[in-house]
């Protein structure tokens, strides 16, 4: 597990794992409630002990150390969990696995509540100059479809391939991949009017997302879904996302930096 996290970390300026549990039905916002909860959070995490107010979402977060920290945030009708550059795939696991054990006690979540489960692998990447030149030469340009257009004459302005496919024919599981661009600095200053001081280049992200489909028996397994989505994440991230996405958009930055 830790080679793996690491691994992956070496690919990109920042991985992260995500998970969201999205619920039909508004949360409680009690205060007790909510505090109680990340209490029990921060008793296994002693780590995570900043609590934020933000727009629409609470958020109980670790300091930031060597780039990895954890989170987790309540929205209206969301539970969501993070690690940044994890240590391990492991450790990051046991934060979303305590989420999913806890949140349905405190926040009274029922089998019918829960929307959906969704896991997501992250990885960013940054990079200078146009990225959705840098995301079609990376993937598109040697193929039939890169071949529509002469990207020697046209400038690409929007280049985020998003796709789903099912895991299994009765499509109980779906897998995303998605490749998401942003303007650089030098964009957003021709683009925005005023001044652009502070503003910081985005970098690329690859996406890797899985959600099962349909309801659940019981909140119970909620942790036993978590596991099956976790394992296939690894498999799908070893197999496909690294060597067929990141790998040719890190070649493609690394073309455009010598």
């Amino acid at each position: 597990m830790i080679g793996l996290a690491t691994s992956f970390n070496a690919l990109c300026t920042d991985f992260y794992i995500n998970q969201k549990l999205a619920l039909k039905m508004d949360l409680p916002t009690g205060r007790e409630t909510v505090l109680d909860l990340f209490d029990r959070i921060r008793k296994f995490r002693p780590g995570m002990s900043r609590f934020h107010r933000y727009d629409g979402e609470l958020a109980l977060e670790s300091a930031q150390r060597d780039g990895q920290y954890d989170w987790v945030a309540l929205r209206q009708t969301a539970a969501r969990s993070g690690t940044v550059n994890p240590e391990s795939l492991a450790d990051a696991y046991q934060l979303h696995r305590l989420l999913l054990e806890v949140a349905p006690f405190y926040l009274s979540i029922s089998p019918l509540d829960v929307d959906y489960l969704e896991l997501m692998f992250g990885f960013d990447l940054e990079a200078p100059g146009n990225h959705d030149d840098i995301v079609f030469e990376a993937l598109f340009a040697e193929s039939p479809l890169g071949r529509v257009v002469d990207s020697n004459r046209l400038v690409a302005v929007d280049v985020q391939p998003y796709f789903t496919f099912a895991l299994d024919p009765e499509r109980k599981v779906q897998v995303n991949f998605e490749v998401k661009t942003r303007a650089t600095e030098s964009e957003c200053v021709e683009e925005a009017p005023g001044p652009s001081e502070g503003r910081l280049e985005e970098p690329i992200s690859v996406f890797l997302s899985l959600r099962p489909v349909g309801p659940i028996a019981s909140v119970e397994d909620l942790p036993k879904i978590f596991e099956t989505l976790a394992s296939a994440a690894e498999q799908f991230a070893n197999e496909r996302v690294i060597p067929h996405l990141i790998m040719p958009i890190n070649k493609a930055i690394s073309s455009r930096s010598r």
